[in-house]
């Protein structure tokens, strides 16, 4: 059994790394976004359920009485009602709270090589490279 190990403090260029790391993942937008969203309310979920489990019976009764027909439209309601619970919308949080205002920011659009070279300068400057 391994003796409990005690914590190793952070050198000073981890410390400048975690902080670099902390602050590129507060500037990302589509990760901002993605923490925004609120979850989908679960009786969309309990819908999709009962979706699911009415096309697996009628799938069964396609295949007790043999008529493919039946039961390609069983299987065409599972997919139909498992596609509307996954690919709901989700609501943002300022959208779910009354009276927030939830005018949107849209993050400046730039290339792969220009965020590269933007990051490249910022260590240079700081000295991390």
């Amino acid at each position: 059994m391994r003796e409990k190990e005690g914590a190793m403090p952070l050198s000073e260029y981890e410390q400048r790394v975690l902080e670099q790391m902390e602050r590129d993942l507060g500037s990302d937008a589509k990760l901002g976004s993605a923490m925004a969203r609120a979850s989908r309310p679960r009786t969309r979920y309990l819908v999709a359920a009962l979706g699911v489990l009415v096309g697996l019976g009628i799938v069964i009764t396609g295949a007790v009485t043999q008529m493919m027909i039946v039961g390609v439209a069983g299987f065409a309601v599972m997919l139909a009602a498992a596609i509307w619970a996954i690919l709901a919308p989700r609501p943002t949080k300022a959208a779910a709270k009354p009276g927030a205002s939830s005018a949107p920011r849209k993050p400046e659009k730039k290339g792969l090589v220009e965020r590269m070279e933007e990051r490249f300068q910022r260590r240079r400057e700081r000295g991390d490279l």
